[in-house]
This record gives C-alpha cells, sequence and structure tokens, in this order.
C-alpha cells in the first residue's frame, strides 16, 4: 500500500506541475490542483503518524477516487 502512495504521489506531482507549466485547455487550472492535491493525498511520508484519524489506506483510496473522478472535471457543462 505505501508502494502504490508512493507512485500515486509523485505521479500527481508531476502531472500537476506540467499541467501548470502547458495550461493547454480551459479546466487545467482545476484539474492541476486536484492532481497537486492527490500528490498531497497520497504521500506516505506526511502522513506517517495518522494526523487526524485517516489510515493510510483510507488515504490512498480517496486518491485513488480522485484520480477516477477526473474524466468528469473534462466532461462539457451542458
Amino acid at each position: 500500500m505505501g508502494l502504490i502512495g508512493w507512485i500515486l504521489s509523485f505521479a500527481g506531482l508531476f502531472a500537476g506541475l506540467a499541467l501548470r507549466q502547458d495550461l493547454p485547455m480551459g479546466g487545467s487550472v482545476m484539474l492541476s490542483n486536484l492532481l497537486i492535491a492527490l500528490a498531497v493525498l497520497a504521500c506516505p511520508m506526511l502522513w506517517r503518524d495518522k494526523p487526524m484519524g485517516i489510515s493510510r489506506g483510507q488515504r490512498i483510496v480517496t486518491a485513488l477516487i480522485l484520480l477516477c473522478a477526473t474524466p468528469l472535471l473534462l466532461l462539457p457543462a451542458a
């Protein structure tokens, strides 16, 4: 679970930073903020001592939910 957390953390951080550099589409600022939030949620080093009573597994599952929900942000508002 920790390895998944590190992988998600680095992938989210690098994707969020790369998206901030390019800004290729209209909602990219919100998407990059979401990816950076995913990086913070999934980072095992920051949450080692269970602050706020949230376990590592709960944070990583929340980060995976954020990752899977990102296509919903890209849908056109109709």
